[in-house]
């Protein structure tokens, strides 16, 4: 992975790092200090604000330190798994706060049903991001059999010259 590719995706998990700090500092003033009106439960989806912006910043921490063993060669460890891992969890994590916001949202949209299944689309589609990971994963696990494969073939071969 070149230094510019690492440098860039690192400003970009930054600025979305900051971005959702600055967004779950908001909804936690907003709790302290703006009083509901009854129109919406925004108590509930401020909470679930918060614990969103949570799974995001779970996940991104996680990137970041995998870039980090990509840029040291070391990603095709077990320790790679554990990131990988707890990355497919913040994901599917979303995917249920983005439900309980739909299903917070449903009683409001019965005009119109159209917004519930595209907001329960939304959340397939966040469970389908954890599914792609879930299918890099194993194929972070193929790599590092093969890496495996190819020292013990190395060490073989180094015996034999």
């Amino acid at each position: 992975m070149g230094k510019l590719t690492v440098h860039a995706l690192r400003a970009v998990l930054v600025v979305v790092l900051a971005g959702t700090v600055f967004v779950q500092a908001l909804m936690v003033w907003a709790l302290a200090t703006d009083p509901e009106d009854g129109s919406l439960p925004l108590t509930p989806l401020r909470v679930i604000t918060i614990l969103g912006m949570a799974s995001a910043q779970v996940a991104l921490v996680c990137v970041w330190r995998l870039v980090t063993m990509v840029r040291r060669g070391t990603v095709f460890s077990d320790t790679a798994f554990r990131y990988v891992d707890v990355v497919i969890g913040a994901i599917v994590a979303a995917a249920l706060v983005w439900f309980a916001v739909t299903a917070l949202n449903a009683p409001g949209q019965r005009d119109d049903p159209g917004v519930t299944v595209i907001m329960g689309g939304v959340g397939v589609a966040i469970l389908g991001v954890a599914l792609i990971v879930l299918v890099l994963r194993m194929l972070l696990a193929q790599a590092v059999a093969r890496d495996v494969e190819a020292a013990q073939m190395q060490a073989e071969l180094d015996e034999v010259i």
